[in-house]
């Protein structure tokens, strides 16, 4: 199975130099002037248009927008060094929205973009996550 990761957006022109700045991502193509699709990830991500006030789902009363917001499904960004991604994602225009944590055999730092959506990137010292703080 194959993973996309689909991120709502106001408008796609910032959204791709945001992304593409903040992260080793490159656009890959834009489909029907709406939807951006990047590379560079082990999953394809695509910045997709849309409105802000528009309803998220149906048979939900909320409505999208496009300040800080939270969910309990962000995206962390695997990195090989947490100090040089994180100084590139500020300088791309993304909010540090804490300290750099260790934590089971990582380090991590959290952001939002411009548009509210959180994402954290994360170093590991081996593998992945250990069994241990």
């Amino acid at each position: 199975m194959k993973m996309l990761i689909n991120i709502d957006v106001p408008q796609l022109g910032p959204a791709i130099a945001f992304y593409c700045g903040a992260l080793p991502l490159s656009l890959r193509r834009i489909i029907d002037d709406d939807v951006a699709e990047l590379s560079g990830a082990s999953s394809d991500i695509c910045l997709l248009q849309t409105a802000a006030g528009s309803s998220p789902a149906k048979g939900i009363d909320d409505v999208r927008h496009y300040r800080r917001h939270w969910t309990p499904v962000h995206i962390d960004f695997v990195v090989d060094n947490i100090e040089h991604a994180a100084k590139r994602a500020i300088e791309a225009g993304a909010l540090q929205e804490g300290e750099c944590i260790e934590w089971r055999g990582s380090r991590w730092i959290s952001f939002s973009d411009p548009w509210g959506h959180g994402f954290c990137l994360i170093e590991f010292t081996g593998d992945g996550y250990s069994g241990t703080d």
